[in-house]
Order: structure tokens, then C-alpha cells, then sequence
């Protein structure tokens, strides 16, 4: 939320001086957006921003004439949020990640600290829209590196803890998190988890490596934010959506826990840490 709001103020807007901003939260249950953004329709907002592609989903469900500033790890034009990147149509503009198209890179820098024939466990949201995707694309990856991946639904109600085990029974030697906003509410426990089993561990985003994670690989989320922030501001201002081109991340970051990899008896070898935009030591 910092960076959203830095990116507002760039274009001028101060909360609670020139702008109010009303929260909703779903708390990982999807089923709820529908009505949490019916209720910003009713309250005749002047513009809504959905952060990750469910909610943006439930926006352009709920309304056709209210922009909508969006923030998703996916290619928007696939998912059908808008007509194309460089002309969005519609009500509907922001920022992707694209960190779904990481996921062939992840798979390989977690590759490179797992003995070469332990199998690796993938934890995906049973419920994201992106989890067919993401699954596909982390298989292809697999049997490219040739690897094997075994795959675990987590719902929404949670319950890591017995997908872990599950896979657990297949003797994997790393776990590798689907990139998926799902995972945030569950990121401490998957991180003591994989502690308390002493597994390498691979996220698309950096908080996770910080909370003691090994390793994450994926775009800059923050400038991200902060450029639907700069959007957000300038739909404030009069600009239509439909003519504000999808923004593409371009800032990625690769970041190493070495304190982690101690712990686990891995060492990192000069070759990646050179890769490693951030080192948490």
C-alpha cells in the first residue's frame, strides 16, 4: 500500500487531503469479492483498484462504467481483463507482473541447489484463476530441466501443513510456491514449515526470502505499485482507461536468504550470487 500511495502522490494526491481511499479486504476468500466490489459500485466511487487478478476480475464484473486501475501476475489480455496491452478498451488498465512467466526460470535456479535426483513439490491455490496456467507452465519446465514435479491444490481454507506431508511422501527436496497473492496469509507457516523439514524453498516475491525463505525470483512489486499508483492518479485527473496502455514490469530482482542456506547445509555457489540482486545475510 506504501507504494501505491507514493505513486498517487506523484500525481499529486495526498490522502485525506485531496483523495479518500476505502479498503476492502476478502481476506483469501474469493467468494466474497463479488460484494465487496458491488459495495464500492454503490458507493459510486470515482475509480477502483483491484490488486491481483480476482479481485480485478470482480470489478469488471461489477461494473462497466467505473474505471478500474488493476495489479496481476498475469498477461491481462489471456485472462480477459482487457482487449489488448497497448489499447485496453473498456473501463479496465494497470500494471502486470507477468511473474506467471517466471516460472520456467524459478524452477531452474531452485534446480541448481537440489541434489540432481530429488523431486521437487509445487503448493498452487486450488481456487486462483491462474493455477491452470501456473501448473502447466511449471511442468513444462520440470520435464525440461528434467525434473520431476509433484504438484499439491492448497484450498482456501488452508491447511499447508497436509499438503506438505503429501508431498513429503514423494521424498521431495525443495518446495516451489506458485505465484499466487494466496500464499501471502499462509507465508510464515510456510516458511516455519519448511524449516522444521529443512527444505529449499523458491517464491516469486522477496517478503517471503526476508521472513527466512531461500530464495525468490520475480518482477519488483513495489515500482509495480507504485506505477498503478501514478495510474490511479491519472484516471483521477480525467484520463480515460481504455486509452492508457497496459504497464509491463521491467525491474525483476533475484534475492538469496544465505543465513537460510547456512541452515540448511546448502551453499551458494559465486556464480549465482553474482545473479543476486539482493542478499539477505
Amino acid at each position: 500500500m506504501p507504494a501505491i500511495l507514493r505513486g498517487l502522490q506523484e500525481g499529486g494526491f495526498v490522502v485525506d487531503r485531496n483523495v479518500a481511499i476505502e479498503h476492502r479486504f476478502a481476506d483469501g476468500h474469493n467468494n466474497r469479492l463479488p460484494s465487496l466490489a458491488a459495495e464500492l459500485v454503490q458507493r459510486k466511487v470515482n475509480v477502483i483498484f483491484a490488486n491481483t487478478t480476482p479481485p480485478a476480475y470482480a470489478a469488471k464484473a461489477a461494473t462497466s462504467t467505473i474505471p478500474i486501475v488493476f495489479t496481476t501476475g498475469v498477461d491481462p489480455v489471456e485472462v480477459g481483463l482487457v482487449a489488448s496491452m497497448n489499447r485496453p478498451g473498456g473501463n479496465v488498465t494497470g500494471v502486470t507482473f507477468l511473474s506467471n512467466k517466471l516460472v520456467a526460470k524459478r524452477l531452474e535456479l531452485l534446480s541448481a541447489v537440489v541434489p540432481a535426483g530429488a523431486p521437487i513439490g509445487m503448493l498452487a491455490a486450488q481456487r486462483n484463476p491462474n493455477t491452470g496456467t501456473d501448473v502447466r507452465d511449471a511442468l513444462a519446465a520440470a520435464q525440461t530441466i528434467g525434473r520431476t514435479l509433484h504438484v499439491e491444490s492448497v484450498p482456501p481454507e488452508g491447511g499447508i501443513e497436509v499438503n506438505l506431508a503429501n508431498l513429503l511422501r514423494h521424498r521431495i527436496g525443495a518446495v516451489f510456491v506458485a505465484p499466487q497473492a494466496d500464499f501471502r496469509m499462509w507465508s510464515q507457516q510456510l516458511v516455519l514449515l519448511a524449516a522444521r523439514h529443512a527444505l529449499p524453498t523458491s517464491f516469486s516475491s522477496g517478503d517471503y526470502v526476508t521472513a527466512g525463505g531461500l530464495m525468490s525470483y520475480g518482477p519488483d512489486q513495489m515500482d509495480s505499485y507504485r506505477e498503478a499508483g501514478v495510474y490511479t492518479g491519472r484516471v483521477l485527473k480525467g484520463e480515460k482507461p481504455a486509452e492508457l496502455p497496459v504497464m509491463v514490469a521491467t525491474k525483476f530482482e533475484f534475492m538469496i536468504n544465505l543465513k537460510t542456506a547456512k541452515v540448511l547445509g546448502i551453499t551458494i555457489s559465486p556464480a549465482m550470487l553474482v545473479l543476486a540482486t539482493s542478499v539477505v545475510e
